[in-house]
C-alpha cells in the first residue's frame, strides 16, 4: 500500500440499500468497508428519487418509505462503523503491485483494498445539466452541479436554479454563507419540501434571498469564472443578475460512468456474475443489485439482498485466506451477537 492511500477490505461502490446491506453482511464476517457514492447521502436511488414512496415487497416490512428503508438499514450497520466517501464518483480502478485494488475519485481520495463490490444500481446519478450554450466552459470552476464543501461559497454571489428539493435544500444551507443568494426558477410552484418552501418564502420576504421567476438563457463571463446570468422571465424580459457561483439542480439522471472502464466483461450495460457468489469475470471483483445480470435475475432489493449474503461467503475467502468460514446464524451466535451490540 501506498502512503497516499487508505486501506480497507472491502470497496463498494454504491451506498444504496444493497450496497448499506453489504456492510452487514461483510461485517459479521470480520471485513471492513469503505463505500464510495456520488450523492451527498446514502441510500441511493431510493433515498434520492423516492424518499416517500412506499415499498411492499420487503420480507417482514408490508409497507416501508425509501427513506424509512435506508434509514433502517443505516442503524442496522452501525455495529460496523462503515466510512462512506460521499459527493464522490469512482474514476479509476487498477491493481497494485501487492495485489490489492486502487480506486481513485474523482474528488482525489484513493482507496486500496483485496475485494471491491460493484453495487451501483442502474450506474451512477449524474447531474442533469442546462441546456446552455458554452456552459462546459465554466463547470468545475464556477458552476457546480453538487456542493462539496459549503465553505467553499461563503461571501460568494450565488445563484441557484431549480425547483425540486435539491435547490431548496442548498437555497437555505448556503443562504447564511453568502453575500448574495438569488433562486431561479422556471415557475412560482416548486416540487420541494412544503416545510423547505415555506422558509425559502420567508427568506425571500425577509429580503435575505431574491426570487426570480425564469429561465436562465446565458452564461457571462471569461476564463472559467462566471460574472452573471442571462434570465428570460415570465414577463418575457431578459434580465442580467451578477453572480460569481452559479449552481444549477435540474435533476439527476443514471449512467453507467466510470465503471464501464473497469476492464470487467459487460453486456448491455450490466456485469454478468455467477450465481453461487455474484462475483464478476475478474476475480476478487464482484457486482450486486441491479447493476449485474445472470439468467433469471429480477431486479428487486429482496435478490439484491440474497446475492449480498453470498457474495459475502467468498469475499471473506479472499479477505481472510488463513482463516476457516464459519456459518453462523444471528440467533444462535453469540459471537455474532457480541458483535452486533446485543
Amino acid at each position: 500500500m501506498t502512503t497516499d492511500a487508505i486501506s480497507t477490505d472491502v470497496i463498494i461502490v454504491g451506498a444504496g440499500p444493497v450496497g448499506l446491506f453489504a456492510v452487514f453482511e461483510l461485517g459479521l464476517n470480520d471485513m471492513k468497508c469503505h463505500l464510495v457514492d456520488i450523492l451527498d447521502k446514502p441510500g441511493g436511488q431510493c433515498a434520492e428519487l423516492y424518499p416517500e414512496k412506499p415499498i411492499y415487497d420487503i420480507p417482514g416490512l408490508p409497507i416501508v418509505t425509501g427513506q424509512e428503508l435506508v434509514d433502517a438499514l443505516m442503524k442496522q450497520i452501525e455495529p460496523f462503523t462503515p466510512v462512506f466517501h460521499l459527493n464522490q464518483m469512482a474514476e479509476s480502478l487498477t491493481k497494485t503491485d501487492e495485489g490489492k485494488w486502487r480506486l481513485t475519485t474523482d474528488a482525489g481520495t484513493i482507496l486500496e483494498a483485496t475485494v471491491v463490490v460493484i453495487a451501483a444500481g442502474g450506474g451512477s446519478f449524474v447531474p442533469k445539466k442546462p441546456p446552455i450554450k458554452g456552459i462546459e466552459e465554466y463547470e468545475a470552476k464556477s458552476v457546480f452541479y453538487s456542493v462539496r464543501r459549503m465553505e467553499t461559497f461563503r461571501d460568494s454571489h450565488i445563484v441557484i436554479s431549480g425547483g425540486g428539493d435539491s435547490a431548496l435544500d442548498w437555497t437555505l444551507n448556503l443562504q447564511p454563507l453568502a453575500a448574495k443568494l438569488t433562486l431561479i426558477h422556471r415557475r412560482d410552484e416548486f416540487r420541494a419540501a412544503p416545510d423547505s418552501v415555506n422558509k425559502m418564502r420567508e427568506l425571500v420576504a425577509a429580503g435575505k434571498v431574491d426570487l426570480k421567476i425564469g429561465q436562465i438563457v446565458n452564461l457571462n463571463g471569461a476564463g472559467g469564472q462566471i460574472e452573471s446570468v442571462a434570465v428570460k422571465g415570465d414577463d418575457g424580459e431578459t434580465h442580467t443578475i451578477a453572480c460569481d457561483a452559479l449552481l444549477p439542480f435540474y435533476g439527476l439522471t443514471m449512467k453507467l460512468g466510470p465503471v464501464a472502464n473497469f476492464g470487467i466483461n459487460l453486456h448491455q450495460n450490466l456485469i454478468p456474475v455467477d450465481t453461487e457468489k455474484f462475483e464478476s469475470d475478474v476475480k476478487t471483483i464482484f457486482a450486486i443489485g441491479d447493476i449485474n445480470s445472470y439468467p433469471g435475475k429480477l431486479k428487486l432489493i429482496l435478490s439484491g439482498f440474497h446475492e449480498t449474503a453470498l457474495m459475502a461467503q467468498q469475499a471473506f475467502r479472499y479477505v481472510h485466506p488463513d482463516r476457516k468460514l464459519r456459518f453462523q446464524y444471528t440467533t444462535s451466535s453469540s459471537d455474532l451477537q457480541t458483535k452486533l451490540g446485543v
